[in-house]
């Protein structure tokens, strides 16, 4: 990349400069060479940011897609590779001792705070998919995938064989 980038500024340098020859210029040349090269820096470190710039982990508000009511915080990490979300926190007080007595397998009797109910999503290009995610209500475990809408949003949803039979909630990033 950066032998590209030589490359790119030789070509842009003499196109531009190339009828000037004194040693005067030279000097003036090689710092407009040199300011060059750092616009062209700048511009791909500011573009590289704003196309890596979403990110899935961090802390998310979940919302009921039946209700509309804020349920809680979950954080999104990663593991080996794969992504996990864990729930950190329950905002209605009389659901946060409850334990996910529905729940299958090694979940089955843990508590509902702090229990991971995302397990093993994989980036698929824009989207994370290839997981699971566990409905702590019904204990019931579906196959999730995750994408975003806009910067700050994520669309989770959780379905049973294909995408479509299934249903979609919208979390918000914590900031």
């Amino acid at each position: 990349n950066v032998l590209y980038l030589d490359q790119l500024y030789d070509f842009a340098f003499r196109f531009r400069f190339k009828c000037f020859n004194t040693s005067h210029q030279t000097r003036k040349t090689k710092r407009i060479r040199i300011a060059m090269k750092l616009k062209l820096l700048l511009f791909c470190i500011l573009f590289f940011q704003i196309s890596w710039g979403q990110s899935i982990l961090g802390k998310w508000k979940t919302v009921d897609d039946v209700t509309g009511k804020e349920k809680g915080i979950v954080e999104i990490y990663e593991h080996k590779g794969k992504i996990y979300g864990k729930i950190i926190e329950i905002f209605e007080v009389d659901k946060k001792h409850l334990k996910c007595d529905k729940c299958q397998g090694e979940d089955k009797g843990k508590p509902i705070l702090g229990l991971n109910i995302i397990k093993g999503l994989v980036k698929n290009g824009e989207v994370y998919d290839s997981g699971k995610i566990i409905d702590p209500k019904n204990g019931k475990s579906y196959s999730c995938k995750v994408s975003f809408e806009g910067k700050d949003k994520l669309i989770v949803r959780g379905f049973v064989g294909i995408s479509v039979l299934g249903r979609s909630q919208t979390w918000t990033r914590l900031k």
